[in-house]
């Protein structure tokens, strides 16, 4: 039986005895060696069959060993390979270069047989212990992952586990048997439909996908919220420009409706809360106005100071609510769901959020609705920070 190589090493010389030379060194000492002649050649074999390392000669026609060393570092597939130049030149500044750009050492002409050895074991090893390193660091993170799933599956099991469970089992079940069964239709069917039919088909899966990817979005962050794993950093936000860039995101939804989004919030006004939970306040409440109105409805976006807090109000011109289902909108164990005026689905979760959300930041939400006559959501932030909240600012 053949001996096991002690490593595949790389030799990128245009001087065939050099490559002779360093061919015999090298088999004789168990290495398996690949032997090339210019740079070109160099990166393309390399990033077919990586080597465990590199001697790449510096003067070579056409790409140089700079060159060929510079892209091989910008490749994230090769920057890892070590690379020792073989030069004779002896110019300070050469050197200087080729470790700037990545090469950990030289060999110089002419060769010396157990110093090639040498500097090849070297790196070799230094090589190796670092992807041993780096294997122990991803089986500790794995392990890390796994305990931090097993301390958060624990954390689920508090109150609210049933409700939510009920929640993820059907609400995902939903969309997802839909968006299975549009693809298999089309797959099934995709020699029998012309380009237009197949294209509205997708049109389809791409707006449940885009509807399931909200519901996940919401669940998860929910979920973070119920286990006290969800980050709140408090601090000094100007609304007028969170309301900004809520709009512009929520806009391609208004504009395929064909609704009309107002922003009447005309100055800033500085209020004191976590800017990624206000921002999916706005979001949610903005998404479930266009949801519930009909084409060619407006959305408006307005502000009013009190004394200590500021009252963000989201109106509409939708299908609005019915007194009796009012008390249900924000509460998980009575769960109200229902189509949009686009037959657009729902689960409740993201208005669950935005109560929690509001709350968390020591403010109130309400709603106003008729039927037929549109909803207006309300909710306030204070100006300054809340003296209940303020043992609990991770900053104090």
């Amino acid at each position: 039986m053949p001996e096991k190589s002690k490593g595949v090493i790389m030799v990128v010389d245009d001087n065939p005895e050099n490559l002779g030379m360093l061919f015999t060194y090298l088999d004789s000492d168990g290495f398996t060696v690949l032997l090339v002649q210019d740079g070109e050649n160099a990166l393309r074999q390399i990033r077919e069959t990586p080597p465990d390392i590199i001697l790449l000669d510096i003067l070579m026609p056409g790409l140089d060993g700079f060159e060929v060393c510079q892209r091989l570092k910008q490749d994230e597939n090769t920057r890892h390979i070590p690379v020792i130049f073989i030069t004779a030149l002896t110019n300070t500044a050469d050197k200087l270069r080729g470790f700037e750009i990545g090469g950990v050492d030289y060999i110089t002409k002419p060769f010396h047989h157990k110093e090639v050895m040498a500097r090849l074991s070297t790196h070799l090893t230094l090589c190796r212990l670092q992807q041993e390193l780096l294997e122990k660091n991803t089986q500790l993170e794995e392990k890390n992952v796994l305990l931090d799933d097993k301390n958060q599956q624990l954390q689920e099991a508090n109150a609210g586990k049933d409700q939510f469970f009920s929640i993820l089992g059907h609400d995902l079940r939903s969309p997802l048997t839909g968006l299975t069964g549009i693809i298999s239709f089309l797959n099934d069917n995709i020699d029998r439909y012309s380009t237009a039919k197949a294209k509205s088909m997708l049109e389809k899966a791409k707006v449940v996908c885009e509807s399931l990817t909200a519901l996940l979005e919401n669940l998860l962050t929910w979920a973070r919220m119920q286990c006290g794993t969800l980050e709140w950093h408090p601090q000094p936000i100007d609304i007028k420009t969170v309301a900004m860039f809520n709009l512009e995101l929520i806009q391609p939804q208004a504009e395929q409706k064909q609704i009309v989004l107002r922003n009447h919030i005309t100055d800033s006004c500085m209020v004191y809360a976590d800017v990624h939970m206000v921002s999916t306040i706005l979001r949610n409440l903005l998404s479930n106005s266009i949801k519930f109105t009909q084409p060619g409805g407006t959305v408006t976006l307005s502000t009013q100071a009190g004394t200590d807090d500021l009252a963000i109000s989201i109106s509409d011109t939708g299908i609005g609510i019915d007194a009796q289902d009012l008390p249900k909108l924000f509460k998980i164990d009575t769960k109200f769901i229902r189509q949009g005026t686009a037959h657009e689905k729902g689960t409740g979760l993201g208005l669950l959020l935005c109560k929690e959300f509001v709350e968390h930041n020591g403010g109130h939400i309400r709603v106003e609705s008729h039927p037929d006559q549109g909803s207006t959501f309300s909710f306030t932030l204070p100006f300054q920070r809340p003296l209940q909240n303020q043992s609990h600012d991770p900053d104090s």
